[in-house]
């Protein structure tokens, strides 16, 4: 199988990496029983970017491998240690590159070198307990899971970026006009269609630098997939003008510098209106080749007058003499100059795609009931469900909490939702069901609130306040002990409320 060299529209898979688990930890040392939570947060992930660079001339490389991933993020660790964070993955693509979605929609057109679009982004590292601690939730006995990078699939379609096009039946000599013009060397021969690819040069008239391209394979019928046109015609839309490359030589019967001029303007006409382009709208020149032919010389001669009535800019020229071109690149170098001039320079950006809202503008969520279960929709309970350790009681009844702070339990009232209908959250493929029950507690019976754990305030330990109190106490029981013994009665030196663990729980300066 033949291995192309120049692909111009591919197909591409690429996902971003998903997002490190944040980690439940407790500090542990010596003497220190209740540390508090220390557990890391988990790595973000890897995005996919695109990047216009300036030496990328073809999408080969995607051709070939078309599966694309950024890297995952590390998971967090203890002693409040995050994980790492994923790689970006930047893939480079030829300047004047569009990026179409799987409906055909343009999600951007990537123009000037440096510009770079983050088609899918990496998913959020989850946070650990020491992140979720709070005055009511001292101790969180669970962490948070990271979030999966996003996942598209995409179509990549370059379309040249060139200030100059050179349009033309095969073998009118666009290549051999690129070629003296520039120092591009393209393939040159003798028969229809050598041409496989568009072939651009740069060329310099006075203080002008423009590069000029040419459309491969333009035949009758080209707008509707005869030939190569079909596939190329893309490869125009961006360049400032158009020059018709005639060929007055050819020896084709039926074939004239005229009609091949209406045949390529009507194949130009056809792929306008079916794409919308503005093909039409652009500055023509006609380029006469071949006069270096004698006979050729007659008939550019000839049909020169009838292409200047149409307001035609005409050049008689010899891409093998070099006749005519210097004016020709001259007259190319003036629309090109006057187009830069009218349009600002455009700026390197960085688009970001973010996902469109669920719910709707303003909304966070909706509910519907399809088949009986109550569906939930929504940007915020889709991520909390796959932040989620279900295995955790603890978690469930933090994202219970959640739930109800955004609405959900109340907005499933008012529709009418009763306790013990299914309730649905999150994608269709991993989509989790819950029974409603907007009274449920969930966690261990030593759970406050939902996900609130009480263990931290649960402490034996007597404040300083109560020490001093209880030792104010035996002192004064103490003094009243010697008074008897002092009146000669039999004193009581048992303490009513005495505690061994008194003497532990005292300070040095307290100690009798």
């Amino acid at each position: 199988m033949a291995v192309p060299s120049f692909v111009d529209k591919v197909t591409l898979h690429v996902a971003g990496g998903s997002g490190g688990d944040g980690v439940a930890s407790v500090h542990r040392e010596k003497f220190k029983p209740l540390g508090g939570p220390d557990g890391g947060n988990g790595g973000n992930g890897g995005s996919v970017i695109l990047a216009v660079g300036a030496d990328v001339t073809t999408l080969i490389d995607y051709h070939h491998e078309p599966h694309r991933r950024g890297t995952n993020g590390a998971p967090g660790a203890g002693s409040n240690r995050s994980g790492s964070n994923g790689e970006d993955l930047v893939l480079r693509v030829p300047d004047g590159t569009v990026v179409r979605d799987e409906s055909g929609e343009v999600l951007a057109d990537l123009i000037g070198p440096g510009t770079e679009l983050v088609i899918a982004a990496g998913g959020r590292g989850g946070l650990g307990n020491a992140a979720l601690a709070s005055s009511k939730r001292k101790a969180p006995g669970f962490a948070l899971k990271g979030e999966p990078g996003d996942e598209r699939t995409i179509t990549l379609e370059l379309k040249v970026v060139a200030d100059i096009g050179l349009i033309g039946f095969p073998s009118a000599g666009k290549s051999s006009l690129i070629a003296s013009l520039s120092r591009a060397r393209p393939k040159i021969a003798d028969y229809p269609f050598t041409t496989l690819a568009p072939n651009l040069g740069v060329v310099t008239a006075g203080s002008t630098t423009f590069t000029v391209a040419d459309v491969p394979g333009l035949i009758e019928g080209a707008s509707e997939g005869r030939g190569l046109g079909h596939d190329f015609l893309r490869h125009v839309e961006r360049c400032a003008a158009l020059v018709h490359v005639i060929d007055c030589a050819t020896v084709d019967p039926g074939r004239d510098p005229l009609t091949d001029l209406d045949v390529i303007e009507a194949e130009l006409k056809a792929y306008s209106e079916a794409t919308g382009s503005d093909l039409l709208d652009r500055p023509r020149l006609v380029a006469l080749n071949k006069t270096d032919v004698p006979d050729a010389k007659q008939i550019a001669e000839f049909v020169r007058p009838e292409l200047e009535e149409r307001g035609l800019d005409v050049y008689e020229v010899s891409a093998a003499s070099h006749a005519g071109l210097r004016e020709l690149s001259f007259a190319m170098a003036e629309i090109v100059a006057s187009r830069r001039a009218a349009t600002p320079v455009a700026e390197v950006t960085r688009i970001v795609l973010r996902p469109k809202a669920e719910a709707g503008v303003g909304r966070e969520f909706t509910i519907t009931q399809v088949n009986g279960q109550w569906v939930v929709r929504g940007e915020k309970p889709r991520r909390w469900v796959r932040q989620t350790d279900f295995s955790n009681d603890e978690a469930v009844g933090f994202l219970a909490d959640r739930l109800n702070r955004l609405g959900v339990e109340d907005e499933l009232l008012k529709l009418g939702a009763a306790a013990g209908d299914d309730v649905v959250i999150g994608d269709e493929a991993d989509a989790v069901v819950f029974d409603f029950d907007p009274q449920i507690t969930a966690g261990a019976e030593v759970l406050g609130r939902r996900g609130e754990d009480l263990r931290i305030d649960q402490s034996d330990r007597r404040t300083n306040v109560q020490r001093r109190e209880e030792l104010a106490a035996r002192r004064a029981f103490e003094a009243e002990q010697r008074e008897a013994r002092s009146q000669t009665r039999e004193p009581d030196w048992s303490f009513p409320e005495d505690d061994p663990a008194l003497d532990g729980d005292l300070g040095d300066e307290d100690k009798i």
